[in-house]
């Protein structure tokens, strides 16, 4: 936990928060991991988001280079998120605290209320 020798320096954990922070972004990792994916795909799949605040989280994502967003020459123009290789190695590690959750799925969601055990 220590931040280094140059206090001005971000700890590792405060520039990995930076990039997953928020409410969305941890959902959308876990829905790339599956691979490739279009924006109405990843909508339907993260029910409750809407669409600015999913796009602003995917901007987000793409200028810290966690996501790739492919844009393909085609009419209608398709549009596909990926993982980066910084994504794919975060979402490594991120496993760790998807298994703690389904370890643990019970007694969270006894904690607060159910919510741990909706998907999303």
């Amino acid at each position: 936990m220590s931040s280094g020798a140059d206090h001005d320096d971000p700890c590792g954990m405060s520039l990995a928060i930076d990039v997953v922070g928020g409410k969305w972004k941890l959902h959308l990792m876990w829905v790339l991991a599956d691979g490739p994916q279009r924006f109405s795909h990843i909508r339907r799949f993260l029910t409750g988001v809407s669409e600015k605040v999913l796009a602003e989280n995917l901007r987000q994502l793409e200028a810290s280079g966690v996501i790739h967003r492919e844009i393909y020459p085609e009419i209608p123009p398709r549009v596909e998120y990926s993982l980066t290789h910084l994504g794919q190695d975060l979402a490594i590690a991120l496993r760790p605290l998807e298994e703690w959750g389904d370890r643990n799925r019970a007694e969270l969601a006894h904690n607060i209320g159910g919510l741990a055990s909706s998907p999303s």
